[in-house]
């Protein structure tokens, strides 16, 4: 890249960093740090939101996958982000949102008990950091592969990018993160753009690039087993590395992994709780997945360029870099460089902010000190900002060893976060006792460490791949985290103590504990009391709005509508258009 390159890069993201650290003054409650206030605006939270989803891992590992896979990974940007907005928005984080609580897994100890909190944070802490892990090597590839810089300067900066994130992040908690994702998510679209008007341009069309894969036939380099490069235009043409997955395996599994995202992931559902109100927080999802849908239909499409272009390309994940390397000129180049630093800045400070959220609120002042003075917890928060970011380096080894950054991604969500996934449907829809939130976790979470250890770790298998195969794996999660919360909820005895919380988030203020008519198994500890820095933390927090009108919502305002309307494109684009 050239100097003028580097100057744009760094003086845009110099210029994000410093309004982050601007805003950041000023926070001086655990009110403000970890939810904003409850006072953000629906387009500030969405935008926010779209920036966290679109890390710059994204655009490497979506144009790196069909490169080699096809466009099944469409499935995961319409349909599947769709369906999870709504699952979060609609019904798990408004009953966490009714409740006065800061985290979801807070919700988890209402409805089930503190066993099952704990279990959910730490799950959480281990899924975005994994998360993290990809963005940082994605950082990396773009880096050497775009910026020319040798191995250790890139790893220099990206450390310094971590410091710099985590310092503002630190100082100014959700109200900072929210400011900048607002910039950053208009750099990333620039930057994203940019990228595919210049090959689009260069290839000369969409009907010039099936061309040259149609006359590829089944030559080129890396395709996966049964593929023709023509058929990589296609969402069912997949079946799997092993060629005999359904499609429809596929198509659920990806729907299951973009659903955790936006309802297991405290990253997305922190922005959620800290809109104004209910309404906000539903448009909020509804921009941030619409958004989302629409930049990365155009930056999926780069896959299917780059392999029309470069056939016999061995290496997918280094394919984005590839493309804006080849393509694009001096002062281009450098702003979607600037829009991937820009995006892993907005995936460091979202990371930070919500997982030391997590760990400060549902393991720290809930099991480690109990009852200190709200500065006291606003200094772990912080300290834990840090300690969050440097455990995304620990997944490197994994990603390296992937055929894939997404395959890495994708074996690992299906152990744990798919379980924790169908416990907050249950316990958000359902009346089910207590005991059924620890079971479906037990049982769904060692069928994910027995498939996990069946596919990465042992050499030759000694389970069929039908049973803990890659995209197998997510709907056999969800059969027995279900059986699991079946049989806990048919028990006899537990049956007569099913919970009082009733579905669409009517739970109980912060520090009653549905009554279950048994005592705590030995080892937990008790609920808050009215004392605790908990409870005061989320009475601290003021009434529930509805929404901003004076009236009732107005139809064009209305989220469901705009919600359907793009469940109406999704269906065109993955089974009318491109299935």
């Amino acid at each position: 890249m050239s100097a003028l390159d580097w100057l744009i890069v760094l003086g845009l993201n110099g210029a994000i960093i410093a309004y982050g650290l601007r805003r950041a003054r000023g926070t001086s409650t655990s009110g403000e740090w970890f939810l904003s206030s409850r006072a953000l605006p629906w387009w500030a939270v969405g935008l926010s939101l779209f920036a966290t989803n679109m890390d710059n891992s994204e655009f490497v590992s979506a144009t790196g996958t069909i490169a080699s896979e096809g466009l099944h990974f469409l499935s995961a940007h319409t349909f599947g982000g769709l369906i999870g907005v709504t699952i979060a928005t609609f019904v798990i984080v408004p009953a966490i949102y009714r409740a006065g609580l800061y985290t979801n897994s807070e919700y988890l100890e209402h409805r089930f008990g503190p066993g099952t909190r704990v279990l959910g944070a730490l799950i959480q802490i281990q899924y975005r950091t994994s998360v993290l892990g990809l963005m940082i090597w994605a950082v990396h590839l773009t880096l050497v592969g775009v910026g020319g810089l040798r191995p250790e300067l890139s790893w220099a900066l990206i450390v310094s990018l971590v410091v710099l994130s985590g310092v503002y992040t630190a100082v100014g908690g959700l109200r900072a993160v929210v400011a900048t994702d607002v910039l950053q998510s208009v750099l990333v679209m620039a930057g994203g753009v940019a990228v595919c008007v210049a090959v689009w341009r260069t290839v000369g069309g969409w009907d010039a690039m099936v061309a040259q894969l149609e006359s590829l036939g089944t030559t080129a380099e890396g395709l996966a087993p049964g593929l023709a490069a023509a058929d990589l235009t296609h969402v069912g043409a997949f079946r799997g590395r092993d060629g005999t997955t359904s499609p429809v395996v596929i198509f659920i599994a990806w729907i299951l992994i973009s659903s955790g995202w936006w309802t297991v992931s405290h990253t997305s559902t922190q922005r959620m709780m800290g809109a104004r109100s209910l309404w906000d927080m539903k448009m909020a999802g509804v921009l941030g997945a619409g958004v989302s849908l629409v930049i990365l239909l155009f930056t999926d499409m780069l896959g299917l360029f780059g392999r029309a272009q470069f056939p016999d390309f061995a290496r997918p994940d280094e394919m984005y870099p590839h493309l804006i390397s080849t393509y694009l000129g001096i002062g281009a180049k450098g702003l979607v460089v600037a829009g991937v630093v820009s995006a892993a800045v907005s995936t460091f400070d979202s990371m930070g902010s919500s997982m030391s959220a997590v760990f400060t609120r549902d393991i720290y002042a809930r099991f480690i000190s109990r009852d200190r003075d709200d500065a006291h917890y606003l200094r772990v928060g912080r300290l834990a900002t840090v300690a969050i970011l440097v455990l995304g380096f620990a997944y490197l080894p994994l990603i390296l060893r992937a055929p894939t950054m997404l395959a890495a991604f994708r074996s690992v969500t299906s152990v744990f976060v798919t379980p924790l996934l169908i416990v907050y449907l249950i316990g958000a829809v359902t009346r089910t006792n207590r005991r059924v939130g620890m079971a479906g976790l037990a049982t769904g979470g060692l069928y994910g460490i027995a498939g996990f250890v069946d596919r990465e770790v042992i050499d030759v298998s000694w389970l069929p791949s039908w049973l803990t195969g890659q995209w197998e794996a997510f709907v056999w999660a969800v059969a027995f985290t279900a059986a699991g919360c079946a049989l806990a909820a048919l028990h006899p005895r537990w049956r007569r103590s099913a919970g009082v919380v009733a579905s669409g988030g009517d739970a109980p203020p912060h520090g009653e504990v549905p009554p279950d008519g048994d005592a705590p198994p030995d080892g937990d500890a008790p609920p808050p009391s009215a004392g605790d820095w908990l409870a005061k933390s989320s009475g601290a927090l003021g009434p529930i709005r509805l929404h901003p009108f004076k009236e009732r919502v107005p139809l064009l305002a209305s989220p469901a509508l705009y919600t359907g309307i793009l469940l109406a494109i999704s269906a065109w684009l993955v089974f009318g258009l491109f299935w």
